[in-house]
């Protein structure tokens, strides 16, 4: 908590910062090395080079700490050594294994006191989906204030060292691989880089100050983790795609279509038009949203087709790319139907992409899909819209998802990304592939065989036809690594799975299936 006598302010200029220097910061907020109290004490990160050669164990236990001052400790690792035993201590460093490679082998490493309490042997042993069993007594764990570190550690009392054998063997397999997934978790969300380290450690200063809208503890211990869970967005865990399943819970089964409208009407055979008579008719529309980002000035209401749900028309103020993903507060449902005004969906197409989303709540589900590949040659990411046999995006043109990823897109991506996307009237599509991969760690889900969901016959005059600009594909190759270079590697994930209607074209009579109509497109 904050008091007037303990506060501080603290200044980052992140630009490339070494190990040295951040663990300098991270020292700073680190006031005592044993004490934990109510104050701003935080844990003092440790950071180093990794060891080559250090001291590993085979099997069950690794004990990977050099140097270890207590003599105590180190005859009672001999000890704990009969024959066919799972414990190898190394006593020299010129070992004949691989330490990396014991390390990713050992199911166990043991992490006792050293010179310095906050050893980076631990974080080893986190990012090798080791589980790591402490025996310093006193340590207060990494961010102990908002990790359980009973659900991936097994905290030992190196007064009763010996007793570690029995109590690792005790622990049924289910719980250790539920041990080593946590491991992998709280290692990717909170340790992996020097910056997501720095991140938590303000993101814990910020829920002490602002307590009413701290994060619970089970927004930082599950997946996606603190820091892509934004307590400002909601305090109800409901509200967010992540946790249905823990609560036992199902997504709001309605959605809002909202369709990015660029060009004008003239005619009242447009596609748009089309569109929302086709969209308004699903029997799982709630409303239809329609951004207005033409130039031109908004129709009167009479230029819009009568529907059975209602039509809000929103125009846009700056009339940008990242307009369509602001988190309007027109916006109630859970799912987002999002589309270009070009698109051509029938109304059986958009009932069934919305049932598939609903058993994936947290992915981007849709139709056009798209690729990414490593060019060896140019050294650089491609983007590709061939078909393959997988893909790794779903295009924003004729998807739906969840309405917590435009919270997320306005609100956690940084300006100059979404500025680069204003500027060239491109790439919002891949963006937020990107931003939604990175948090899921999972790929999206395309739906049916369709692959054409464009309007052949959109005027080339029109803002829409920007596919057919020579400029727009180069655009995206350039956009795909300036995305993969801020998020520090490619979060994207490929795919090879696409879902269909259970009966698609199964030899059975037509009146049984459900999506019949699905096959006729």
């Amino acid at each position: 908590y904050l008091t007037k006598k303990n506060y501080f302010t603290i200044l980052f200029f992140i630009y490339h910062f070494t190990v040295d220097h951040i663990a300098l910061i991270v020292e700073f907020l680190h006031f005592a090395n044993l004490s934990h109290g109510p104050d701003w004490n935080l844990w003092r990160a440790t950071f180093g080079p990794w060891a080559t050669c250090l001291t590993p164990v085979l099997y069950i236990f690794l004990s990977s700490q050099t140097h270890i001052p207590h003599v105590v400790i180190v005859n009672a690792l001999f000890l704990l050594m009969p024959l066919n035993s799972p414990l190898m201590v190394c006593v020299y460093c010129l070992c004949r294994y691989d330490y990396k490679e014991m390390l990713h082998n050992s199911t166990f490493c043991l992490v006792p006191r050293g010179r310095r309490l906050g050893s980076f042997r631990f974080l080893e042993a986190l990012q090798a989906a080791c589980v790591p069993v402490m025996l310093s007594n006193g340590w207060e764990l990494p961010f102990s204030e908002i990790i359980d570190w009973n659900t991936a550690a097994v905290i030992g009392d190196e007064r009763l060292l010996l007793q570690i054998p029995t109590t690792v063997r005790s622990i049924h397999q289910d719980k250790i691989l539920s041990l080593r997934q946590q491991t992998q978790f709280l290692w990717e969300a909170y340790f992996s880089s020097v910056e997501k380290i720095v991140l938590t450690t303000l993101e814990i200063i910020q829920d002490r100050v602002l307590e009413h809208g701290s994060r619970s503890s089970m927004m930082w211990n599950s997946h996606p983790g603190g820091l892509f869970a934004l307590p400002q967005y909601s305090g109800y865990l409901g509200d967010f795609p992540f946790y249905y399943a823990t609560l036992g819970i199902k997504p709001y089964p309605k959605f809002t279509a909202v369709i990015h409208a660029v060009s004008p009407l003239v005619s009242q055979s447009q596609p748009i038009l089309k569109l929302l008579v086709a969209v308004a008719k699903s029997q799982y529309c709630s409303q239809i949203i329609v951004l207005w980002n033409c130039d031109k000035p908004l129709p009167a209401k009479h230029r819009w087709p009568a529907t059975s749900v209602p039509v809000i028309v929103i125009e846009g103020e700056n009339k940008v790319m990242s307009s369509r993903f602001l988190p309007y507060e027109t916006i109630v449902t859970d799912a987002v139907l999002s589309l270009d005004e070009d698109t051509v969906l029938s109304t059986t197409e958009v009932d069934f992409a919305f049932t598939v989303w609903q058993s994936f709540p947290e992915r981007i589900v849709g139709y056009p899909a798209r690729s990414h590949f490593w060019d060896s040659n140019k050294e650089r990411w491609g983007y590709t819209s061939k078909w393959t046999n997988d893909y790794s995006m779903v295009l924003t043109g004729a998807a739906i998802y969840h309405r917590y990823y435009h919270y997320l897109y306005t609100n956690y991506l940084p300006t100059s990304l979404k500025s680069m996307v204003d500027q060239l009237a491109n790439c919002e599509d891949i963006l937020m592939n990107f931003l939604v991969s990175a948090v899921t760690k999972l790929p999206p889900i395309k739906v049916t065989q369709k692959k054409q969901y464009k309007e052949t016959m959109m005027g080339q005059s029109s803002r829409a036809s920007r596919w057919a600009d020579p400029d727009h594909f180069a655009q995206r190759q350039t956009c795909m690594n300036k995305f993969a270079s801020w998020f520090g590697a490619m979060p994207l994930v490929h795919s090879q799975m696409r879902l269909d209607p259970v009966l698609f074209k199964d030899q059975v009579s037509i009146l049984r299936k459900k999506y019949r109509d699905i096959e006729r497109l």
